[in-house]
């Protein structure tokens, strides 16, 4: 997914890194972080396959920070 035809990775003057406080989290309530389901989500959202998909797909529009 480029726009405009560009390719940040390419085309950006400057990319921040994958350490940006920009970053996007995954939280929950305090009680909830040890269910099942959140383990699961967070294994998923995090897994090499997302990565590779985030990489692929976004081309340096989005840099995944995991």
């Amino acid at each position: 997914m480029s726009f405009a035809g560009l390719v940040p990775t390419k085309d950006a003057l400057f990319i921040e890194s994958g350490d940006s406080p920009y970053a996007n989290l995954l939280v929950t309530r305090s009680e909830d972080k040890d269910k099942e389901a959140i383990k699961k989500l967070a294994a998923a959202l995090t897994s090499p396959e997302a990565k590779k998909f985030i990489e692929d797909k976004y081309q340096g529009s989005i840099i995944p920070a995991f």
